[in-house]
């Protein structure tokens, strides 16, 4: 009996994965599954999506107060804390779909939380560092945090939308153009009751673009594809993207959360935070640019054999 309640909590569970290829082990035991029993919790109190949202945004800055410090105790609750604003974030994402209260104020917040949480971490790390390292401190950080992570995480997340868009398809994809965001944004006017809708497309345009300038001979590719087949794109070509995407995306999920908090966490218990930085730095980093150099080249094959 337990087992196949087990079995039935999973395969819910799974039910709300995106696809086991951009979600790993790690998602599905330590993230989804707790979120998702959250989510069900939220929706036997009639919480609205948009207040667990909120509340992780202020439980996962919160973590960045006890990040601040170096003794142990601290450090644990700064832990637990992120660890619950990370379910929070999962399960505000599993309770709208549950309960169909999907808005756009939504997503603009769930997006806006994880940018929350590293900002002020890497602010507290830095606050840390200063008494021996000083001003370096705070440049190895912004280095770490408003170059590398950034960039790392913007690609990470691109690459697993485009990954999506040709396993399932466009309306299981969040794969969005910047030029088609723009004729969206310029038929709004600020004046009408869209204005929150053009204000997120004003900075969402901007992040879609920052990703587009990183993957040149991608972008060569999707538009060959629009004019060669608009969305109806042959399966030959969506399994030969997806074979060679595929590899790519445990990188995808170590460069936005798995493999850099499992980082911080041990820094910070050891009480050497300048460890988190530097390893964003070197490690990530590499990391980072061997996922774009593969990616672009698995794009240039694409384009090379759509045109042949």
């Amino acid at each position: 009996m337990r087992s196949g309640s087990s079995k039935s909590l999973m395969s819910r569970v799974r039910s709300t994965m995106k696809s086991d290829e951009t979600e790993g082990l790690f998602e599905l035991y330590f993230t989804r599954t707790p979120g998702y029993l959250w989510a069900l919790l939220f929706r036997a109190l009639h919480i609205h999506p948009i207040a667990v949202t909120v509340a992780s945004i202020f439980i996962g800055a919160a973590s960045a107060y006890f990040f601040a410090h170096s003794d142990l105790q601290s450090n644990v609750i700064a832990i637990c804390l992120l660890v619950v604003a990370n379910w929070m974030d999962c399960a505000d994402g599993q309770l709208a779909r549950m309960t169909g209260q999907k808005t756009l104020v939504g997503r603009v917040l769930d997006g806006f939380a994880g940018d929350v949480w590293f900002q002020c971490i890497y602010v507290a790390l830095a606050i840390r560092l200063t008494p021996t390292l000083g001003i370096w401190g705070w440049l190895l950080g912004a280095y770490a945090g408003y170059y590398c992570h950034v960039r790392q995480a913007n690609l990470s997340d691109y690459y697993r939308n485009q990954h999506l868009y040709f396993l399932l398809g466009p309306d299981c994809s969040e794969l969005d153009r910047s030029r088609d965001l723009q004729k969206r944004y310029d038929v709004m006017q600020w004046h009408s009751r869209d204005w929150f809708h053009k204000l997120y497309l004003f900075f969402y345009i901007r992040y879609t673009r920052r990703q587009e300038n990183m993957t040149p001979h991608c972008q060569q590719m999707l538009n060959l594809l629009e004019e060669r087949y608009d969305d109806d794109i042959p399966m030959g070509v969506r399994m030969a993207f997806c074979h060679g995407s595929r590899p790519l995306m445990p990188a995808t999920r170590m460069l936005t959360f798995d493999l850099r908090i499992a980082v911080l966490y041990l820094s910070a218990l050891m009480n050497i935070p300048w460890l988190y930085f530097v390893f964003e730095g070197t490690v990530l980093q590499a990391l980072f640019l061997w996922m774009r150099r593969r990616h672009e080249r698995l794009c240039q094959d694409i384009t090379e054999k759509v045109e042949r």
